[in-house]
């Protein structure tokens, strides 16, 4: 057996009670299914912005109702204490994922990226703080490494933000040291590279290139690809995610506390293999692709060119091992994909 394997063992008969903000979200759902897998207390928190009703009645459908029964719903905004103190009572691990994602998105409105991720955030260290929570667990970014040019990313060398977004989630990393030192919360900070997965949302201005290119594939629609699909990603299965939420959330490595971790598989994918990659998983599925092209487009204001993590820290400190490569990934997201998308391929 794995080290994850023992943890999610000893999970399975050891209930404790875990905060899931953005539990409405793609990644909040995949974490409160997961827990609840595991017999957990859980507590969610979601204003809607960008969660779905949707998202929770299929984690419902595939946990069942005995496990259903462990989740507790606040419809509630990070953005008001009050509402972030009422979730943390009684809680031991807070996973804080509500935020408002996207770098186009954040430019557009950077008083609004504000809003939410960094006094959204502050609101939430301080209410765990108050509420004493065992440790608290946050989604930052991989676009806190901005305009540094070394490949792959380590942890300790970044350069200046690229976004709004990207000063967000640094300023989540800054607060969370400093909670740490002025008050003794225990924290870990995630950045996430290019996560993917079931219920990402494929809608919108602001959708995550997998799942928005998913549904163009399914609908043949048009397909735009951003540059000269040279650029890379280090893109992430939600399962590595969840894996890596839930060891920094229990590990016992005092060393292991108050870092930051990437959370990728240290590989690079270019766009235009994803597309070539995508295709072949749904071609046969839908003929039409054999025709399919995408249409190449200007390079997208904030985006770095190539970004790969390392992820030796994860490893090494909290036994980090993923699970699912790319193609993996891919294989099973598209199996989802394929069932909640294709009744409506017209």
């Amino acid at each position: 057996m794995t080290h994850y394997d023992n943890i999610q063992q000893n999970l399975k008969s050891n209930q404790s009670t875990w905060l899931i903000t953005g539990v409405a979200g793609f990644i909040g759902s995949n974490l409160l299914e997961a827990l609840l897998k595991l017999n957990q207390q859980v507590v969610g928190l979601d204003n809607f912005a960008t969660g779905y009703q949707h998202n929770l009645d299929q984690v419902r459908e595939l946990v069942g109702e005995d496990a259903w029964k462990n989740f507790k719903f606040i419809q509630g905004d990070i953005t008001k204490l009050a509402d972030c103190h009422a979730a943390c009572q009684g809680v031991n691990y807070v996973l804080h994922h509500a935020a408002l994602g996207s770098v186009p998105r954040s430019i557009e409105d950077p008083i609004l990226a504000n809003d939410n991720n960094v006094t959204g955030f502050l609101n939430m260290l301080t209410a765990a703080r108050d509420a004493k929570v065992k440790r608290f667990i946050y989604a930052a970014s991989s676009s806190t490494y901005g305009d540094h040019p070394g490949l792959p990313k380590i942890e300790s060398v970044i350069g200046k933000p690229l976004s709004p977004y990207a000063v967000t989630k640094y300023v989540n990393e800054l607060y969370a040291d400093v909670f740490a030192r002025c008050y003794g919360i225990d924290s870990i900070g995630l950045r996430y590279f290019n996560v993917f997965g079931p219920r990402q949302d494929p809608d919108g201005a602001y959708a995550a290139v997998i799942p928005q290119w998913v549904a163009a594939l399914i609908k043949d629609r048009a397909l735009q690809i951003n540059g000269d699909g040279e650029t890379t990603r280090d893109f992430c299965f939600i399962d590595n995610v969840v894996q890596a939420n839930i060891l920094a959330a229990v590990t016992e490595n005092p060393d292991a506390v108050n870092q930051i971790y990437n959370v990728a598989l240290n590989e690079t994918t270019s766009l235009n293999q994803l597309y070539q990659m995508m295709s072949a998983l749904l071609v046969d599925s839908f003929p039409h692709l054999e025709k399919h092209q995408p249409k190449y487009e200007e390079f997208r204001n904030g985006d770095v060119r190539h970004s790969q993590a390392d992820i030796t820290k994860a490893r090494t400190l909290l036994n980090f091992a993923p699970t699912h490569r790319v193609d993996q990934g891919l294989k099973e997201a598209m199996e989802w994909y394929k069932k909640n998308l294709s009744s409506t391929a017209n």
